[in-house]
């Protein structure tokens, strides 16, 4: 499975992009179960942020769902800072 996320926005407006491939990983069922649940809670389309929040694009095998601060779910935002974290 291969996981990808983009932020964009916030204050300086600088754009971060990580992904992780969870092929051959341990763990790979805990990220597997995570990136569901974020996906599951995720939009369609990019959700009306706050000022200088952050908005987030999150592609999971090829699907991709938005979602922003504040309105993350506790998956979304532990896959984010997991991806953001670890990935390359």
């Amino acid at each position: 499975m291969r996981i990808q996320v983009r932020r964009t926005g916030g204050f300086a407006g600088i754009e971060r992009h990580a992904q992780v491939d969870t092929s051959g990983r341990p763990d790979a069922h805990e990220w597997h179960a995570l990136a569901g649940q974020a996906v599951a809670a995720g939009l369609t389309t990019r959700p009306a942020g706050v000022p200088d929040g952050f908005g987030y694009e999150i592609t999971v095998d090829g699907k991709t769902v938005y979602c922003a601060d504040p309105r993350l779910t506790e998956e979304q935002r532990k896959l984010i800072s997991r991806v953001l974290k670890e990935g390359a």
